[in-house]
């Protein structure tokens, strides 16, 4: 085996991507404590060429050191909103055409391998690292996501359930196995 080159990746220009075909997820971060996990949601928007993200209450929002370190630029090619409370950034993606859903594990949620993605796109609510989402943002959620989960720990950190979530979604609107 061997690793690729830089240049082997095809990476694209920042008007390249700017012009790109985005998938039509957009996230929302509600609260959320770590401005590394924020990072890393803008990273992972990046990767998977996501429409952006909708940072919400006291979550850092960028030019921020610590989220910066671990975004590596990314705040810099993802399309990013700032609201003070999730329930406008909630309408505001509804009044986009998202169909929004909540992650979090509550009755009646869709397990992962089964998430709904319509055509006009798919809104993902995140919650804070303790709490999750709020039960008011909930009741504007028109459903919800939960990650499988087989062990003793029964959560994962918000980015990595992020980035479990967020590629399952790429995978199905960018390669249509629904």
């Amino acid at each position: 085996m061997k690793k690729k080159t830089t240049d082997e990746l095809n990476r694209l220009s920042s008007n390249s991507y700017s012009n790109s075909l985005k998938t039509p997820v957009w996230i929302i971060l509600e609260n959320i404590r770590s401005a590394h996990n924020i990072g890393s949601f803008f990273r992972t928007a990046d990767a998977f060429g996501l429409a952006g993200i909708s940072i919400c209450g006291y979550s850092a929002r960028p030019p921020h050191k610590q989220l910066d370190k671990v975004a590596l630029g990314a705040t810099e090619s993802v399309e990013w909103l700032g609201f003070d409370n999730t329930i406008d950034a909630i309408m505001e993606s509804k009044k986009n055409g998202y169909t929004v859903f909540g992650v979090e594990q509550i009755h009646q949620a869709y397990s992962l391998e089964n998430m709904p993605c319509p055509k006009n796109g798919i809104a993902l609510v995140f919650g804070n690292e303790v709490n999750g989402i709020q039960e008011k943002t909930l009741a504007l959620c028109d459903g919800a996501i939960e990650v499988p989960q087989f062990g003793i720990k029964h959560s994962l950190n918000v980015s990595v359930c992020g980035g479990s979530v967020l590629w399952e979604a790429t995978r199905k609107y960018r390669f249509n196995s629904k």
